[in-house]
């Protein structure tokens, strides 16, 4: 048996199997030592688990000892293959597969470690905010993998979220054409060309005098709206938007629908808020 490989049992699957997924993937392989295929696979498995070194975790189950088991996750056949992260199951296979499919199987459970490093820098953000840190180990998963385009992805957020708008937006412009299509980088755009219009605009305060003293001062809504986008007040944002929209639809090229639009992209273009608005930019164009 190998180094990264345990024999399973009722006694211990919760231990090894749940509470271990939750640290690094765990790959269940449920066998007889009568099956024939399984004593063709079970080595494999093994290898695969030695060469990846404990990145993940192989756990044999005898399903004719332990059929509780296996009747809880469905193995109605073997040998049955099931990988858990996080407790639960994420992926699975029957029957005993050539060592190139078995392969792709792990590949697709088990985090690269350039992913590893992105998860890191994840958790390291997360916790404690540290910008520099987390794109220190970005840079490292880009290293590892350079087309790892989602670890760029995150140094944009991240670069964001430092008021680096500058360094965000080349690193946008680097990545492919497939990549900038990605729902995350439209919203990341979208947030960016917000960003530049709340620093160009005069302070809220200025704004809200001039729209007192001329509510059609249509640029000092169109300026209110980047500063309320700028603070996260959505709401307002669109308010203002959706008033310039229904005081000129044409200003500016239609810059205030335009500008919606980006709001709602960055909001993920769904959710209530979303919706709601939406409506209301179809009763005013009509």
């Amino acid at each position: 048996m190998g180094t990264h490989t345990v024999d399973v049992d009722k006694n211990n699957f919760d231990t090894i199997v749940i509470e271990g997924s939750k640290q690094a993937p765990v790959v269940v392989d449920f066998w007889a030592p009568w099956c024939a295929p399984c004593r063709a696979l079970g080595p494999v498995l093994e290898k695969v688990a030695d060469e990846y070194d404990g990145r993940f975790t192989l756990a044999k189950v005898n399903s004719d000892d332990n059929q509780e088991i296996a009747a809880r996750y469905g193995v109605r056949g073997i040998p049955s293959v099931k990988a858990f992260i996080g407790g639960e199951v994420v992926d699975e296979f029957t029957g005993a597969l050539p060592e190139s499919g078995v392969r792709a199987f792990i590949e697709r459970v088990v985090p690269s470690p350039s992913e590893e490093l992105r998860d890191s820098a994840a958790r390291v953000y997360a916790q404690t905010r540290d910008v520099q840190q987390a794109l220190d180990l970005l840079s490292q998963a880009e290293k590892l993998d350079p087309k790892n385009e989602d670890a760029r992805i995150d140094r944009v957020a991240i670069l964001m979220d430092a008021g680096r708008h500058d360094e965000a937006r080349k690193l946008i412009e680097s990545l492919s054409p497939l990549a900038r299509m990605d729902e995350r980088v439209n919203a990341l755009q979208a947030r960016l060309d917000l960003a530049q219009g709340a620093a160009e605009a005069p302070s809220e305060a200025v704004l809200k005098e001039r729209i007192a003293r001329d509510e059609n001062d249509l640029e000092a809504r169109l300026q209110l709206a980047h500063q309320y986008v700028a603070r996260q007040d959505y709401r307002s944002a669109l308010d203002q938007l959706l008033e310039v929209v229904r005081r000129d639809r044409t200003y500016g090229k239609d810059v205030a629908r335009k500008t919606m639009l980006k709001v709602f992209e960055l909001l993920g273009n769904q959710g209530e808020l979303v919706s709601e608005f939406r409506k209301k930019l179809a009763t005013v164009m009509n």
